[in-house]
């Protein structure tokens, strides 16, 4: 199994363009601070901020078709 690299409570919701952006924009180094972490996060936060994307422009597309 995996290590948790960082955890939080904090869900933000995937229809909100506001939520979706600061997730986004927000720096890798918010979630890591020395160079192997850093790499790591980067990888994950890499997709996970295109999913973030991905999923928003679902859920307008979605709202917008009803």
């Amino acid at each position: 199994m995996g290590e948790t690299v960082y955890s939080s409570t904090y869900q933000p919701d995937p229809a909100s363009a506001r939520d979706v952006l600061a997730f986004v924009l927000t720096p890798v180094e918010a979630f890591a601070h020395d160079a192997e972490e850093l790499e790591a996060v980067s990888e994950l936060l890499g997709s996970a901020k295109a999913e973030a994307v991905r999923r928003w422009f679902s859920l307008r597309d979605e709202a917008v078709r009803n």
